[in-house]
């Protein structure tokens, strides 16, 4: 979560999936496209949910983790508002749910007549949702301005394509607008290379705070000559010129007569290296527009065909599917066709043997989509990997929140660790195990120099020494980004998250001493705790309690309070029940944070009237928020007071916060984490303890659900869970087979789930002793 600063073919044929692997997986519709086909599992996605009451996600164009998004802005900060009724471009890069300006270069709008504006909000088009539709890498829409236009926009791995069907008229336009974006344009050129062909070179920086800036380069080639064109800088525009550069506002304009043939087609090609990148990324994956298109399709059939599911009714279907369906938008490939990408050093180098990837929300992923991408892609996931791994190689230190080329800092605490460990657990850093432990332990014991731009474990220091981060409040910030110092109680919980999971890699390695060492650590949380108020509080530098003592009010946690963040304990829940007071006192506790009675007489009122509610309403709350990443596991810690059947109370009412309408999404997308939420607890398997093997159980919201696993890395090639007659009255677990074999734990390891072994779940009307009992529930690391 951020801090805000203020439907297709099932399995096309062997051309369209060649196509696809061209195309580095893209593409979409036909023009004009018919409904989809039944069992089309991508007539099911709904790219349209989140785009209301700021779950910040966009409805257009992309495949799977590719480097573009071609898709509309409306002016709302992070792209496309639901509320909003003009369209001001279609720009190329968006992530989903992020919560700061990120994003949207070179919005292009086709319009008519002469032109004279060229800020986008004055020449910004009218749009109704009357004429609008989307689906996995394609969108439509009509513009009611400039005499009717019909944008339509799909997209490859590296490119979008766009279409634009105009009125008869010797006057239609496409503007590039390289100026302005949603982040802050630091510089900008464009030049006018050919008759056919535009080009542009785009610097900016942002996301919450200022950073770093980044350069993109991009390469615009349209499908027949211009009739005419030009250039602007700010409010200047010159016809005929070719050329444009400054720190000001740079754009082109191109116009065609459109009087005979109405359509209009252009590719956009992306490089994070150069011009020459941009141009070799277009002549690799250009195509004509219903190709794309169609490559597109396939290559979302064959992504969200790796799940399938029996049961459920159609709006649970739409919104499970699509949920999974933002679970594969990022992170991003960074990488040219060539191999080429620009790494932290702000050098070029080259991939062998791998694609790199950018764009890395760890401390939102590392909590569930670090781990579905594990199981359900996990070759991706194994570059993934190692493209972090190459960020601290090149640029000196492990990312915290990276955009593009550069570090942005914002967040606090060690979201590095456990992704990293997580993709140790499921065998993807196979051959690169030592490097990453050098590079983990680097990270967990030191603090990066002042000469670096990344901040890492800020508040190390102090707590190696210590046991615990101090909260400083007015403390300087040294880097831009987020300071530890300032979240100093979340922070220590995070740092001894993180260094539980570590120990479990450690130990694994052979590396006994700094596994007993980092095991010891992972008990600071134990630090923080008052026993006058029963709860976590900061300490400040003197080892003092300090702030207020009311832990709904507490400061010194990030974008929570003490009552969310007593629960992210995962690494050592049986040593937490102990300190809380045991089972029967951490159930009390619980049970008031759920507001758990008035959740059983009514769940979905009691998720959205008594739960937090509202994006960024993290702070003054005693109760559960959803709609952040502090407690998406807290649901789950049921499982560790004998009580498992309140963690199918819990989770079934959350789920209720996810539809298939604009506003149905819970908070922020960030980058996938709540979808992945969604998904895996629609499942019945979540990842409890982050960073290791342990999934805790909770009835499955699906009569069947079948995982198609990469046998490379899952020899079983399938995971199936199943729960006959599971419904909202038929919730509880009666009973649970593993494989065949009667099983009593309330979790799985992962090795469990890699040998494709099946968990078959009986359910019934009311809470059984299944899972009751001391050993069932997830054991502590150790």
């Amino acid at each position: 979560m951020r801090r805000t600063v203020h439907p297709p073919l099932r399995r096309t044929g062997v051309v369209a999936l060649a196509l696809a692997a061209v195309l580095g997986s893209t593409a979409l519709v036909p023009r004009a496209p018919a409904a989809p086909a039944a069992q089309a599992l991508t007539g099911l996605v709904n790219p349209f949910i989140g785009t209301q009451n700021e779950g910040n996600t966009f409805p257009g164009a992309a495949v799977p983790f590719g480097m573009v998004q071609l898709s509309p802005d409306t002016g709302h900060s992070t792209g496309y508002d639901y509320k909003d009724g003009q369209i001001r471009g279609f720009s190329t890069v968006h992530l989903s749910g992020v919560g700061c300006r990120l994003g949207g270069d070179l919005p292009v709008l086709p319009t008519t007549g002469e032109v004279t504006q060229t800020d986008d909000a004055r020449y910004a088009a009218g749009f109704s949702h009357r004429d609008e539709s989307a689906r996995p890498g394609y969108y439509r829409v009509r513009l009611a301005s400039y005499g009717g236009i019909t944008a339509e926009l799909t997209a490859t791995a590296r490119t979008g394509r766009q279409r634009y069907t105009f009125p008869a008229t010797d006057k239609a336009n496409v503007l590039l607008n390289a100026g302005q974006s949603l982040h802050k344009t630091v510089s900008t050129s464009v030049e006018v290379v050919d008759d056919r062909t535009v080009r542009t070179t785009i610097t900016g920086r942002g996301f919450c705070q200022d950073t770093r800036p980044y350069t993109l380069h991009t390469l615009t080639r349209f499908d027949r000559p211009f009739a005419s064109y030009g250039t602007w800088n700010g409010d200047h525009v010159t016809a005929g010129s070719r050329t444009s550069a400054s720190a000001g506002r740079n754009g082109a304009w191109v116009r065609f007569d459109t009087t005979r043939d109405r359509d209009v087609e252009a590719t956009t090609a992306l490089s994070y290296v150069d011009a020459a990148g941009a141009e070799r990324n277009l002549r690799a994956e250009e195509a004509g527009f219903d190709r794309t298109a169609a490559a597109a399709r396939a290559a979302w059939e064959r992504r969200l065909g790796d799940v399938t599911v029996q049961g459920g009714g159609p709006t649970l279907r739409r919104t499970f599917y699509s949920s999974l369906y933002r679970s594969f938008l990022a992170p991003n490939i960074g990488s040219d066709v060539d191999g080429r990408y620009t790494g932290w050093d702000q050098r070029v180098h080259r991939a062998s043997g791998f694609t790199y990837y950018q764009n890395w929300s760890l401390w939102d992923t590392y909590r569930t989509q670090a781990q579905l991408l594990a199981l359900l892609a996990p070759g991706e996931s194994r570059d993934m990997a190692l493209s972090v791994l190459r960020i601290d190689a090149e640029g000196g230190w492990l990312p915290k929140w990276g955009y593009g080329t550069v570090e942005t800092n914002i967040m606090t605490g060690d979201p590095v660790t456990p992704y990293l460990t997580n993709a140790f657990e499921h065998g993807l850093l196979a051959g690169h195990e030592e490097e990453a432990y050098r590079a983990l332990k680097k990270n967990a014991d030191g603090v990066p120099p002042a000469s670096s731009p990344y901040v890492g474990r800020e508040g190390n220091a102090q707590y190696v020494r210590d046991g615990f981060v101090p909260y400083l409040p007015s403390g300087p910030r040294r880097k831009p980004g987020d300071s530890d110092f300032h979240e100093g109680a979340s922070a220590t919980l995070e740092y001894a998250l993180a260094d539980g999971a570590l120990a479990r890699m450690a130990r694994a390695l052979g590396h006994r001493a700094d596994a007993d060492r980092y095991e010891a650590r992972s008990h600071n949380y134990r630090r923080l705790y008052d026993p006058d108020t029963g709860f976590f509080r900061p300490r400040d530098a003197s080892g003092a309690f300090t702030g207020s003592a009311e832990p709904a009010r507490s400061p010194g946690f990030h974008e929570g309070t003490a009552w969310q963040y007593q629960w992210l304990v995962p690494q050592d829940l049986p040593g937490l029940v102990r300190l809380i007071g045991g089972r029967a006192a951490a159930d009390r506790r619980l049970d008031s944070f759920f507001a758990y009675d008035r959740l059983l007489a009514d769940p979905a009122r009691t998720a959205r009237e008594v739960w937090v509610h509202g994006p960024y309403d993290y702070y003054n709350a005693d109760k559960y928020n959803p709609q952040n990443e502090p407690d998406l596991i807290a649901p789950y810690t049921y499982l560790s007071t004998g009580k498992p059947w309140k963690t199918t109370d819990v989770v079934h009412a959350a789920l209720t916060l996810f539809t298939d309408s604009p506003t149905g999404m819970t908070g922020n997308d960030d980058m996938g984490t709540m979808s992945a939420w969604m998904v895996l607890s629609s499942i019945g398997v979540y990842p409890v303890r982050p960073g290791t093997d342990l999934w805790g159980l909770s009835t499955p919201v699906f009569d069947r659900v079948d995982l198609r696993l990469d046998r490379r890395w899952y020899p079983g090639g399938r995971f199936t869970v199943t729960a006959p007659g599971t419904s909202d009255t038929d919730r509880y677990v009666r009973s649970v087979r593993l494989g065949g074999e009667a099983y009593d734990r309330t979790y799985l390891t992962t090795r469990e789930i890699r040998d494709g072994r099946r968990l078959d779940f009986t359910v019934g009307r009311e809470p059984s002793g299944w899972g009751t009992g001391e050993r069932a529930a997830p054991p502590a690391i150790g």
